[in-house]
């Protein structure tokens, strides 16, 4: 698949695929007898996995690492398993703040709501 196809598919940018694989991101992409980058289905499982981290935060550089340690090969499964259950823990803390911040954002609109009622009940009243 070329990169056209493959952006549209994943909703990135060709130049934010082309940077991906520059950083070390996804795996270098194969070219054909033109130089055109052909994405497989393996390379577009990567871009999926990137996309998905990157959308729940995770930093480039530990995304980075993860792809290093895997081609690295099988030898490095208990250190990615380990950078990834080390995220997941900051990712549950992050959630946990965000769900806080979500509680208080729902009191004050409530607030907000029960203030609104009430002056417009006495707007409605009628005047002696």
């Amino acid at each position: 698949m070329l990169i056209a196809g493959v952006s549209e598919k994943f909703d990135l940018s060709p130049d934010t695929l082309r940077y991906y694989e520059r950083i070390g991101l996804i795996p270098r992409v194969n070219r054909n007898n033109n130089g055109i980058r052909d994405y497989t289905e393996e390379d577009c499982r990567w871009v999926e996995f990137i996309k998905c981290m990157r959308a729940v935060g995770l930093p480039v550089e530990i995304l980075i690492e993860y792809v290093g340690l895997f081609q690295q090969g099988d030898e490095t499964k208990e250190a990615r398993k380990e950078l990834l259950i080390e995220q997941r823990k900051q990712l549950f803390t992050r959630m946990e703040d965000m769900k806080k911040v979500l509680e208080r954002l729902d009191y004050k609109i409530t607030s907000y709501e029960q203030t609104i009622v009430k002056k417009e009940k006495t707007l409605n009243k009628p005047q002696d």
